[in-house]
């Protein structure tokens, strides 16, 4: 049986806590919702922020939401690289030693001196999906991208989260899936 996954590419984003949300927007401020993610309770917000490297910045970054504990920016290599920000490829969530930058809002700047990361490349799954199959929470795997534009190409490193909080979904960034030539709505095959 072959183990399909919507492979999804994630854009360069921010997720903001509480406190950075407040100096960036005002004091009490509460995130818009632009609209509904795959992942159940996530968001895509109507506000946008300046993320400022050494070497340059982008001008209008979205933010994801809810606010979570830090504040963390996701971009891909390429991106980090044009910005002059360290961004190690890291699990989301795993800040230490990341890289740092500074937010910029209509009422105020932060400068976070860790949780700029590349995002590893990933699959959500409920445990549902996963037992059906045949994986595990933590384990890695491989996801073949089917020929698009005369790009195949198999991920691997691809490692698997489960919970019941989650949509089947894999994850990649923007220069992982122009390395494909991929299209949104791929559907790639788990390979272990």
């Amino acid at each position: 049986m072959e183990n399909k996954v919507l492979v999804e590419i994630s854009a360069r984003h921010v997720h903001v806590s509480k406190e950075d949300l407040e100096v960036l927007f005002g004091t009490g401020y509460e995130l818009t919702v632009k609209k509904e993610l795959s992942q159940p309770g996530q968001f895509a917000c109507e506000e946008r922020v300046k993320v400022i490297g050494t070497k340059g910045e982008f001008p209008a970054v979205s933010i994801l939401g809810p606010c979570r504990k830090e504040t963390q920016v996701e971009l891909s290599l390429t991106d980090a690289r044009s910005i002059g920000v360290v961004a190690p490829v890291r699990e989301s969530g795993d800040l230490e030693g990341s890289g740092s930058c500074t937010l910029v809002g209509p009422a105020g700047e932060v400068k976070i001196e860790k949780g700029v990361i590349a995002a590893k490349r990933h699959i959500h799954a409920t445990t549902a999906d996963a037992e059906k199959m045949g994986l595990t929470n933590g384990e890695i795997v491989s996801v073949e991208i089917p020929t698009s534009n005369g790009r195949n190409l198999t991920f691997g490193d691809v490692i698997v989260r489960v919970s019941d909080s989650y949509a089947l979904a894999m994850h990649i960034d923007t220069d992982e899936a122009n390395a494909a030539g991929m299209a949104p709505n791929t559907i790639g095959t788990v390979v272990k």
